[in-house]
Parts: structure tokens; C-alpha cells; sequence
């Protein structure tokens, strides 16, 4: 093995912990995993990738020569499993190709692409433009009885966890917040259809697509897998670049790029606009919970000054219902003008 003392970032060690004996035991039996793998795939590790959270992730280079990526998930994560079998059913459109896979393991061999998107220094709105076209050529239907969590799922996912963190951390926005987003979130739910999902990445960030040298165009790794409508992946780019959206008014800025993400596929803005609210919010929190703070406060920053344009009106049977400030209830992936509503893998 040509890996010594493995040195895997903070943020993977934290998520080992949390698997308890699994996890310590999954630590000291890596060595021989990634000497078994070297062996059998006739590959030799490098140096660790950075920004792992629930993997070792290492440059490698084959026998001929051919720079690849070796992972190995750490267990725990259900999300290893939807990974690899998103990436193989999209067998290198819009995403990174799997070269080997290990069952046992769920290790896999990957394609070696270029730099992150993020890394390259392009404006935003440019950064916006790529990421929505490689969507355009990643978003796939669900292969007949393929199990992936839907849109459905997902929205009742993130309303339980903004019910249940917002008492336990010590309440760190407003009511109001967190009302709209439980009312968005009810929509969402609502709202999903499997003749308007697709297979979806579930966080398109620009940290997540990567340049590939060979062709040019950009493709994405880490995917969530999920079966979703567009606009929950196009609701990343809202939640991403914080610091933009504060630098100016949050809600004209928010608008303004909700608008562009709706021009360039197609999908509704008041989906869009739904999910993004969430995902704010959900990050606020997250962040809130694990650090740094001083990211929590961005996101919790901007999502406050879009609660502020959101209509509240007393809801007899629930707490409270929000509109869009698109307009009425939230609908569908066409017709980029106006009303509708999954995502990621």
C-alpha cells in the first residue's frame, strides 16, 4: 500500500464517530481494504482529496499509467449505495464514470476529471449557466423498479428536521421563517408527481461539477440520487454564494437569479423559489448546529429577508400558510413564467 498513516479530513472523523463501533472498526481496517483494492485493481493510491465528508477519496494512477480516483464510502451513509448506482445507470452522461466497483466495499474506481467549477474564478451567473447545462444533460427517467427517495419524501424530510432543530438550537430565526418553510415544504410534498420527476443530483453546487479535460464539458460528482422535480436541483444555486445575495438587496438579488435559473430550463419559478427557501433554511441550520457559525448566519441572513416579502395567513386547521411571491401555489417543471414543484440524488 502506498498510502502511510491515513489522515482523513475533520469532517470524515466526525462522521465516523457518530457510527459508533462501526465506524472505529471501519477506521482500522482501512489500510488492508486500500491494499486489497491496489492489488486487485492493480492501481496505485496518492494523495488525499480535501474536501471528502463520508469518504476516503484518493488520487490513484493504474498499471498504464491513467490517473483515476479511488473511494471508499465510509458506512453508515445510505446515500454510498444510490451514488453507485446513479453513476452507473448514467454511465458517464453528466456525470463521472465508474470504472470498477467493489461490492463489499462499496469502493469505487472513478474516471479522474479536472478542476471544480468553483475553483475556476468564472462570475456567478456564468458558474449558474454551466451547472444548468449540465443538469439539462444529467437529469435521466428512473429505471423501471429502481428504489430512489422522492420528492415527496425529501420535502417531509427537511420540514422534520426544521421542526424539530429550530426548538433544540435554541430557536435562531424568526417564527415566520420557520412557518413559510413548513408551509413551502407542505407544497413541495404536495406537489410531487413521478410523470414531472426525474433522476436527480440532489446538491449541484460548483464544488460537485468538475471540468472533464478530455471533452470540455463539465460533469458532476457526489450525487445524492434522488427521484424529484428539477426545481429542487435548480434551488442549489439559490442557496449557494450567500455573500452575493447579502451584498445587495437579498430579495431582488434572489429574485433576479431565480429568474435565470427558470430562463435557462424551463422549470417554474415559484418551485424553484419553494425549494431554495427551504434548502436555506435547512443549511442555516445545520450550520447553526455543526459550524461555522459564521456561515449559519448567512444563510439564516438571507432566508430572514425573504420571509419578509412572503404573505402569513392564519390557517384554521395548521398554524400558518405562505404564498410564493410568484404567486398563488407552486406547480410544475414548465413553463419558466409561473407556478409549481424534488431533486437530488
Amino acid at each position: 500500500m502506498t498510502v502511510g498513516p491515513i489522515q482523513l479530513r475533520d469532517k470524515v472523523l466526525r462522521n465516523l464517530a457518530s457510527q459508533g463501533e462501526a465506524g472505529t472498526s471501519w477506521l482500522e481496517a482501512l489500510p488492508s481494504l486500500l491494499g486489497r483494492l491496489e492489488a486487485e485493481w492493480s492501481v496505485k493510491a496518492g494523495g488525499l482529496f480535501p474536501n471528502a465528508t463520508e469518504a476516503f477519496v484518493s488520487e490513484a494512477v493504474t498499471a498504464n499509467g491513467q490517473p483515476v480516483v479511488l473511494k471508499i464510502p465510509i458506512p453508515g451513509p445510505m446515500k454510498a449505495e444510490r451514488e453507485r448506482s446513479l453513476l452507473q445507470t448514467a454511465s458517464g452522461r453528466g456525470y463521472v464514470r465508474v470504472l470498477r466497483h467493489d461490492a463489499n466495499s462499496g469502493a469505487m474506481l472513478l474516471e479522474r476529471l479536472g478542476p471544480q467549477l468553483a475553483m475556476l474564478c468564472l462570475p456567478i451567473e456564468e458558474q449558474i449557466k454551466v451547472i444548468c447545462r449540465t443538469l439539462q444533460q444529467a437529469w435521466m427517467p428512473i429505471p423501471p423498479g429502481a428504489r430512489y427517495p422522492t420528492g415527496a419524501e425529501k420535502a417531509l424530510e427537511m420540514s422534520s428536521y426544521i421542526s424539530t432543530a429550530w426548538s433544540r438550537l435554541g430557536r435562531p430565526c424568526s417564527e415566520k421563517v420557520i412557518e413559510i418553510a413548513l408551509r413551502f415544504a407542505e407544497a413541495r410534498r404536495d406537489a410531487f408527481d413521478p410523470s414531472d420527476s426525474v433522476l436527480a443530483h440532489g446538491d449541484p453546487h460548483a464544488w460537485n461539477t468538475l471540468l472533464d479535460p478530455k471533452t470540455n464539458q463539465y460533469k458532476f460528482v457526489d450525487p445524492d440520487g434522488l427521484f424529484i422535480e428539477r426545481a429542487h436541483d435548480l434551488s442549489i444555486s439559490m442557496r449557494e454564494w450567500s455573500a452575493a445575495l447579502l451584498a445587495g438587496d437579498p430579495v431582488i438579488s434572489g429574485r433576479k437569479r431565480c429568474a435565470l435559473l427558470s430562463r435557462l430550463t424551463g422549470v417554474q419559478q415559484s418551485a424553484i423559489w419553494q425549494w431554495s427557501f427551504i434548502e436555506r433554511l435547512v443549511n442555516g441550520l445545520r450550520y447553526t448546529e455543526v459550524g461555522p457559525q459564521e456561515n449559519a448566519a448567512e444563510f439564516l441572513a438571507v432566508v430572514e429577508a425573504w420571509a419578509e416579502v412572503e404573505t402569513i395567513q392564519t390557517h384554521p386547521a395548521s398554524m400558518t400558510s405562505a404564498m410564493s411571491p410568484f404567486g398563488a401555489k407552486a406547480s410544475s417543471n414548465s413553463g419558466a413564467g409561473d407556478d409549481r414543484f424534488a431533486a437530488q440524488p
